[in-house]
């Protein structure tokens, strides 16, 4: 027993970082309830553990008596003054009383709770080694596999948890492998102790990347405003730069791509889109999709929902394989994203614009004077126009019936102007 309380001692100090009078203090107080049951109707017994031998000895309050009727209360005078020569009756002195075979007993008895208490002590020693460096990238190597393919990496005194949530499907290990992550959080655990939570793939752990790597985020030069990520896949952000001579993009990605590249490297090949801020939500969009061209776009009120058209050719690259940058734009720019192949939008709108050329409502055929929202220069072209003439008129109905690019070949009316003209019409009836 005492070797191997000994060991323990040595193990949890080392390799754990628990001071060892915290362990003893800890294996004293549960072995002290061990004790009260192997010495029934002793009283004040105490538990000392010597933290060099880990020699147990077990103590109890006894009085000095003339003749000895109670010995688990009671020692006698002849006895004790050979260990203290000015003893005198009467007087109450603490007497070894260690059990034999209390080594064994006790550390039986009292497994279950050294355990916890060593739980307890491991884990205020994890949470002062670890709570401050939470949101911190941390190395370690993999351990073992657990339940659930759940990684758990050796960090040297302490074990990271890494379940399988926290890095990209792209991604598996084997015992020995190196391990970069991000320090998630410290938690407790159902079993009274704490964990040191790890992820690779929330998206946090790029921005961290990213900061290691580009003097300028570490230094606050520029900074990081949005990130979003589908692990594995690919990852977006948008950056600020806090001075104008600065180029943010030019300076996350690196002379010849030398930065950025890195954090490829690490990510297993994840392609990263940086974006430059802008204050305009539009230009911010279009930033986000470049290099694709939008055609056209109508927002909500709120401008939380967004509907775009794209040239049929653009339209894959603006979707993304399974929709994946569609969806990243919208969570990074925080909107409902919608993207429509202009043939599809074209062919729709036609179908549409027939349909309410093709109504019995009067106001259809009233003068387009008539229709608010139409500057006076584009209703003057309109009515120089001869084949929208109706009656000496040009009315909606004529309107909605020519095709979209005809419209666009009135002098002063662009493609975005006829559409615009159009959608006033739609507007004024919905």
């Amino acid at each position: 027993m005492n070797k191997d309380l000994v060991a323990i001692f040595e193990y949890l100090e080392r390799e754990k970082g628990i001071k060892r009078e915290i362990v003893i203090a800890a294996i004293e107080e549960s072995l002290q309830v061990a004790a009260h049951k192997s010495i029934h109707g002793a009283s004040n017994v105490s538990v000392h553990i010597h933290p060099k031998t880990g020699e147990i000895e077990v103590f109890c309050d006894k009085e000095i008596v003339e003749k000895v009727q109670n010995p688990v209360d009671e020692v006698s005078l002849r006895e004790y003054i050979e260990v203290d020569p000015q003893a005198e009756l009467g007087q109450i002195v603490r007497v070894a009383v260690t059990p034999k075979d209390f080594g064994r007993i006790a550390a039986q008895k009292a497994r279950q709770i050294i355990s916890q208490k060593l739980r307890f002590a491991e884990r205020d020693v994890i949470y002062e080694e670890y709570r401050h460096r939470v949101g911190q990238l941390i190395s370690g190597s993999v351990k073992r596999i657990g339940g659930g393919a759940t990684v758990i990496v050796d960090l040297g005194k302490v074990e990271g948890v890494m379940p399988r949530r926290n890095y990209p499907s792209t991604e598996g290990y084997q015992v020995g492998d190196k391990v970069l992550a991000l320090l998630q959080d410290v938690r407790d655990t159902e079993a009274g102790g704490a964990e040191v939570l790890l992820s690779r793939s929330h998206p946090d752990f790029v921005k961290q990347l990213l900061t290691q790597e580009v003097p300028e985020l570490a230094d606050g030069t520029i900074q990081i405003e949005r990130i979003v990520r589908e692990p594995g896949y690919r990852t977006k952000m948008i950056v600020k730069s806090n001075d104008p001579k600065v180029d943010p993009v030019g300076a996350c990605i690196g002379m010849r791509g030398g930065r950025i590249k890195n954090i490829i490297r690490e990510l297993n090949n994840e392609k990263i889109d940086v974006i430059p801020y802008a204050n305009d939500a539009l230009q911010l969009l279009e930033q986000a999709l470049s290099p694709t061209q939008i055609k056209k776009i109508r927002t909500n009120e709120e401008e939380t929902e967004v509907f775009l058209v794209v040239e049929d050719d653009d339209f894959g690259s603006a979707i993304g394989k399974k929709g994946l940058n569609v969806r990243l734009i919208g969570q990074l720019l925080d909107i409902h994203l919608e993207i429509q192949k202009a043939s599809d939008f074209y062919r729709i709108d036609a179908l549409e614009r027939a349909a309410l050329a093709s109504t019995d409502d009067p106001w259809f055929d009233e003068p387009i004077e008539s229709i608010e929202g139409i500057s006076n220069l584009v209703v003057d072209q309109l009515l120089c126009t001869d084949w929208l003439q109706d009656g000496g008129h040009v009315t909606a109905r004529k309107i909605l019936e020519a095709p979209l690019d005809r419209l666009a070949t009135i002098p002063g009316i662009s493609l975005d102007m006829a559409d615009k003209i159009l959608e006033q019409i739609r507007k004024q009836r919905a």
